[in-house]
């Protein structure tokens, strides 16, 4: 996968270099480039923002370099029908499923804002999707679009060592993931439960869909509307419920 991010910040961007993702560059899995927005200015001011029409608090970022940007990575790239995703608070709320959407991608282009927002052209004529990560205001699309990144290139194959850890992952089913343990196997009192330490393994991976599904009852009930079910999910959840109202 090819990834293009542009901003105004590129020096943003040196948490890709490290850790899986760094990883997954170095081995050529994914391909990552950041491109300094300035750059396709045309005055000699560089400048990529101005004020409002209509007045009002705030400058606007120009759509002119937007354009220019991603005209000259497709001329670079040259593939065909890059997802060109705008960060901003108006747009659709990041989820699992769309980074498992995105990471099916051969090209994401990632545009970043900053100041009152971006020129509405850029998001009429020139990009494919409009994604928030969040129902709140960040200064810039810098971190949105890290998010994105990373959310969505460990979803792709041979980026994460072990693949079952990533199709367990919290949201990968619809619920939040169960509780994790190591070793010590007691912790200032804390001890880790029996069944983890039996060997029993269909004990354990039922222990664990059950406490999948407590968190989820618990912290995030709206999830379970969504989630795909099983008949053996619906009876822990009628278990968790009667556990709860016991301790009441």
């Amino acid at each position: 996968m090819r990834i293009d991010i542009v901003t105004i910040f590129p020096e943003a961007f040196t948490p890709l270099e490290l850790s899986i993702l760094g990883r997954a560059r170095a081995a050529g899995i994914v391909d990552i480039h950041i491109h300094n927005l300035r750059d396709f200015t045309t005055d000699r001011h560089r400048t990529v923002d101005d004020y409002p029409y209509g007045g009002g608090a705030g400058m606007v970022m120009k759509p002119e370099p937007f354009f220019a940007a991603v005209e000259a990575i497709l001329r670079e790239a040259r593939t065909e029908r890059p997802r060109i995703i705008l960060t901003t608070p108006q747009g659709r709320l990041f989820n699992q499923a769309i980074a498992r959407e995105l990471a099916s991608c051969d090209h994401l282009i990632l545009l970043c804002g900053h100041y009152e927002g971006v020129d509405e052209r850029v998001a009429l004529g020139l990009a494919t999707d409009e994604i928030s990560i969040g129902d709140y205001v960040l200064t810039g699309g810098e971190l949105a679009a890290m998010v994105i990144v990373d959310a969505v290139v460990r979803l792709i194959p041979g980026v994460v060592g072990e693949e079952e850890s990533v199709r367990q992952d919290s949201f990968s089913e619809g619920l939040l993931d169960y509780p994790h343990y190591t070793r010590p196997p007691e912790f200032r009192g804390m001890r880790v439960p029996e069944v983890l330490l039996s060997g029993h393994h269909e004990a354990i991976r039922r222990w664990r869909r059950k406490e999948a599904l407590r968190r989820t009852l618990l912290r995030r009930p709206d999830l379970l509307n969504r989630a795909n079910l099983t008949e053996e999910d619906r009876r822990f959840l009628e278990e968790i419920r009667r556990e709860l109202a016991e301790d009441t």
